[in-house]
């Protein structure tokens, strides 16, 4: 039998995205729930597993299941303390990205491939040996939502292989290449801030990539903080005492702001709790 451990969209999509003949190798889940984003879709994955007479545990926590003999965490933040095999679902084409958020740093950085890697937990960061992965190619700009829809429909044919693996000639693994390996580091709310002293387009990038469902990257103006969700690479101009940050003029609802390279506009600003609010009218404005 099977234990799912879901978390979030992809969670959510693997559980939706399901062959129904594998239903009866599920034993229970364990539903995810994470304050860090927006939305995490627990309320939906437990109305889901009740349509579909799963048993389920909502928290981090569940006790221990006998007839459990592989589980696997898709879309989980957490250290599941078990003895049982565990594969885990990880969005970057390991050895690549491991760590946290992976997802994000390929895109604040930027890469022109994109993927998810299913792999067998063991005591090492991120290690164990790869059992599935899938890749596809990434065009910019690009959202993290669009992003994390993507990897979920690598996560649904992952999960439908493997459970068939589980159930025919087992799962076959290789071990990683340790000399590809990188690492992404864990994120807070100090992540979202801006750097202005980067290019408009690593900026616009930045801003794309930890959108909706997280916080969204915030600057400071007068001392306030604000969260920008969508901005615009502008035309750049000669400025020839270029202070990143600076608002260079603003364009009906627009404001244009000095980067490092380049210049990036902004149409609206949001408060801490995602609600539109405004800046000071005026052309002295310094963002950072």
């Amino acid at each position: 039998m099977i234990r799912l451990y879901l978390l979030g969209k992809k969670g959510l999509e693997c559980l939706k995205g399901l062959d129904p003949k594998f239903l009866p190798s599920i034993s229970d889940i364990v539903i995810g729930q994470d304050k860090n984003i927006v939305e995490d879709h627990a309320e939906e994955l437990k109305e889901l597993a009740e349509r579909q007479g799963i048993p389920f545990y909502l928290g981090k926590d569940a006790p221990e299941n006998e007839s459990v003999s592989l589980q696997f965490a898709i879309g989980w933040r957490w250290m599941i303390p078990s003895e049982k095999e565990l594969v885990v679902f990880h969005d970057s084409l390991l050895p690549k990205y491991r760590g946290f958020n992976p997802l994000v740093s390929a895109l604040i950085n930027g890469d022109s491939e994109i993927g998810a890697t299913a792999f067998i937990a063991n005591d090492e960061f991120d290690k164990g040996a790869i059992v599935k992965q899938r890749k596809l190619s990434v065009d910019y700009p690009v959202k993290i939502k669009e992003a994390i829809d993507k990897i979920a429909l690598l996560y649904v044919d992952m999960l439908n292989e493997l459970m068939a693996d589980f159930q025919g000639p087992g799962l076959l693994s290789s071990e990683q290449n340790e000399s590809l390996a990188s690492y992404s580091l864990w994120r807070d709310e100090e992540d979202y801030v801006i750097n202005w002293s980067q290019s408009a387009k690593e900026i616009k990038r930045f801003i794309d990539a930890v959108g909706y469902p997280y916080k969204g990257a915030k600057t400071k103006v007068e001392g306030s903080w604000v969260r920008i969700y969508e901005a615009t690479v502008e035309e750049d101009l000669m400025i020839v005492n270029r202070v990143p940050g600076k608002l260079l003029f603003r364009q009906a609802e627009k404001v244009v702001i000095v980067c490092g390279q380049g210049l990036l506009g902004v149409d609206e600003f949001y408060d801490n709790s995602g609600e539109p609010t405004t800046i000071p009218n005026s052309f002295r404005l310094r963002f950072g």
